[in-house]
């Protein structure tokens, strides 16, 4: 991503605000929102709905010390029984003394993680998962974002069927948007801000739109990503040019604003909740969220809130993983599937020519002009690995500014020698292009990029962002899958910079290339769209098994697929079972399948309370008799302790999902110091739908090698169709906490 000074100066007050949420959202008397809990078996008879309860008893709170009542802001009807309102301190302990109050949390903030990929990905007019899943025709793809440009032709509704009348959902009417906005493709448009209002903070009337409508482009991007329309000649200011086409082009679109602009752009959690919430009414089929908060435990997190709802529902829900490296893994609940980002076989270059030909460099870049420079300093940071290669905490501002900054990515070849020889001839001047290996860049520093003559190089795919276990619970591998997410070509909106400028002036754009998990999750909520409409019976858990059992976890060079962090092969932590392949999950053979007491029964193997568990499930009448950590999923990880040898033993279900009988037979592949041992070795199916169980021991010695070699240490478990040619395959892989 490339920011221009102004860009630049947005995207640091964006990050300022994260700091001051909490100060900006308290008003006189320190009120606040909340979102609380309740016991619906509670409700007096007196009350025929939730909602007239939770009303009558916010009433009958005492006035503020400043003389204000409380503020209902939502009532929930499907991710939680309960609602959200501004309470000061005194009328929150009110509330809470009364019959039938679970619990109350404080808002929190989320943020977002911020063409070719159908080619990337295999998908075909004529052959494959397209046209048997008929593009996606019939599925409604609810995307909890940051609002849609209804005008961009990835929502040309040409061609598409009359909206299904399951359809509840409605296209609201707010600032520069109204019902005339949607159609056949667009089916659904609301907006959810009023936490956000409610807590001291407006929407920005020029960086923003108080309706549907996206200013920021997150939305539009990653929308038209998950299932727009077929739009030919799009590009990037020449970049990426070709058609751009969604995941599932047939598929429908509802688009849910709950991320607003005012000195950021944040989504607080009753409006996300609320997002949430309405799309379940509505209809919708699947959802998609590219935007996370705090990995507190589930019971406090609004996604994981919303997500358990709507897979009781039967909705498929795809989070991104975010994007925060080896630091931090988002949206970890295993009832969400978590995408993280992975490369696809295409980069963009350009060349910078110094002198007369003296030297030439290659880089990555999408700087949309020819440039000819000339008496400009030159920044290589040479003798220092850490400013050679960028690293932002040893670039000095002063030693940077006005100077154009060489990032060397390259460890196999080194230009500081020939520069400084440049240097010191005396000669001037740059014609600047690129290929692979050396980066150009503008910085925080707010400095010059210039790139010429790009061309398109064909690199392999890679691992980018995030890395697993999760923090709340490690004992389920994540990420599940990686989905394409770097410089992804999709619909933008035009009054927007595009992240890049000439000089001082910006650039709009109607498409832009974006990267982060952002860009995943809609590539993944898009397959998954296709496999529901080709496989209508299967549920969001069986949705996710094709997926990871028929990944691929080589790149298109035949490598482990790399960590583009560090160049070195990823693990299961990194790619959780692999690239998807949507064509291979088309027809997995086997899945493991789960329904919502699987989840209840990891639910009480965290030791969760009670409390905690009926504010996720929204009961009280569960059983924690089958309490476990391990659940029917399809990969293995085995976390490590102090102890110089670990064994785990893992149950699992299999179900066939083909007309046939079949046979299946293991294989363990593990790396030395492991050892797997499964029992029975073969499995028999009679007939679709019959299941199969197995145990599979998982022994780690760990010797006299350091701990740390065995993070992410890993192998793997394949059942083989005998006489047949279905693999299911899932990670094992070892991981120390967190």
């Amino acid at each position: 991503m490339v920011l221009d000074g102004k860009s630049f100066q947005l995207v640091l007050s964006l990050l300022l605000l994260i700091t001051i949420l909490t100060a900006s959202s308290s008003a006189s008397d320190n009120r606040k929102s909340y979102i609380i809990h309740m016991d619906k078996s509670a409700m007096p008879a007196a009350f025929s709905t939730q909602h007239s309860w939770y009303t009558s008893a916010l009433s009958s709170l005492s006035l503020s010390t400043d003389g204000v009542p409380p503020i209902h802001l939502y009532t929930y009807n499907h991710v939680m029984n309960g609602f959200s309102a501004v309470l000061s301190p005194s009328q929150l302990e009110q509330l809470e003394k009364m019959p039938g109050h679970v619990a109350t949390f404080a808002e929190t903030f989320g943020h977002f993680h911020t063409t070719h990929t159908r080619d990337f990905l295999g998908l075909k007019e004529n052959v494959g998962l397209w046209p048997v899943a008929m593009f996606g025709d019939d599925m409604i793809i609810g995307i909890i974002d940051s609002g849609v440009w209804p005008e961009s032709e990835s929502f040309n509704d040409e061609g598409m069927p009359p909206v299904p009348t399951r359809w509840r959902g409605a296209c609201e009417t707010g600032a520069e948007f109204n019902s005339s906005h949607c159609n056949k493709k667009l089916i659904g448009a609301r907006s959810f801000s009023k936490a956000m209002k409610r807590s001291g903070l407006n929407i920005s009337d020029i960086y923003d739109y108080d309706s549907p409508r996206d200013f920021f482009g997150h939305g539009t991007h990653t929308s038209s990503t998950a299932a727009g329309s077929r739009v030919p000649c799009a590009d990037h200011f020449g970049y990426a040019k070709g058609t751009a086409i969604g995941m599932a082009p047939k598929a429908r679109l509802a688009m849910y604003k709950v991320g607003f602009y005012n000195d950021s752009i944040a989504a607080f959690a009753s409006d996300t909740l609320a997002g949430m919430d309405q799309a379940i009414a509505d209809g919708v089929d699947l959802m998609s969220l590219s935007l996370g908060f705090p990995e507190t435990p589930f019971y406090e997190n609004p996604i994981a809130l919303g997500a358990f709802a709507a897979m009781e529902k039967g909705i498929f829900v795809a989070c991104s993983a975010g994007n925060s490296g080896h630091v931090a893994l988002f949206n970890g609940a295993p009832w969400i599937t978590t995408v993280g980002a992975g490369t696809v076989d295409r980069d963009f270059a350009g060349r910078i020519t110094l002198g007369k030909g003296n030297l030439s460099v290659n880089g990555r870049s999408v700087y949309p002009e020819n440039q000819l420079v000339s008496r400009v300093p030159l920044y290589f940071g040479h003798g220092n690995r850490n400013k050679e290669i960028c690293k932002h905490s040893s670039l000095d501002p002063e030693d940077v500014a006005g100077k154009y900054i060489f990032c060397d990515f390259d460890n196999e070849t080194s230009y500081d020698q020939q520069l400084n020889e440049f240097e010191r001839s005396g000669a001037s001047g740059a014609i600047i292009s690129s290929d692979s290996g050396i980066s150009v860049f503008v910085s925080e520093f707010n400095l010059p990029f210039v790139i010429v003559n790009p061309k398109e190089g064909d690199p392999p795919g890679g691992i980018l962002f995030i890395r697993g276990p999760g923090l709340v619970a490690p004992w389920v591998l994540k990420p599940d899958i990686l989905a394409p997410g770097y410089e992804i070509l999709a619909g933008w909106v035009p009054n927007k910079e595009a992240w890049v400028s000439i000089h001082n002036d910006t650039l709009l754009t109607d498409y832009a290339l974006l990267s982060g998990t952002s860009m995943s999750s809609p590539h993944l909520v898009g397959i998954a769209a296709l496999l529901k409409t080709a496989h209508r019976e299967w549920s969001p858990a069986a949705i996710r098994s094709a997926i990871m059992t028929t990944a691929d976890v080589f790149d298109n060079t035949q490598s482990i697929i790399k960590d583009m962090a560090t160049g070195h092969p990823g693990t299961p932590l990194d790619f959780g079972a692999g690239h998807v392949n949507p064509n291979k999950a088309m027809n997995p053979g086997l899945v493991y399948d789960m329904g919502v007491q699987g989840y209840i029964n990891l639910l009480c193997g965290m030791n969760y309370t009670m409390q905690h568990i009926t504010i996720i499930t929204r009961r009280s009448d569960f059983s924690c008799e089958n309490a476990s950590l391990d659940l029917n999923y399809p990969s293995f990880i085995a976390i490590l302790n102090d102890t110089s040898t670990t064994s785990y033993t893992f149950k699992r279900v299999l179900t066939n999902v083909v007309n046939l009988s079949s046979v299946y037979a293991a294989e363990v592949v593990m790396l030395t110091g492991m050892k797997g041992v499964v029992q029975p070795l073969t499995i028999s199916f009679t007939e679709k739908y019959s299941k199969a169980e197995f145990n599979l021991t998982v022994e780690i010695d760990l010797g006299q090698r350091p701990r740390s070699d065995y993070n992410g240490y890993y192998g793997y478990l394949s059942w083989h169709e005998v006489n047949g040619t279905h693999v299911v395959r899932s990670p094992i892989v070892c991981a120390f906490s967190p």
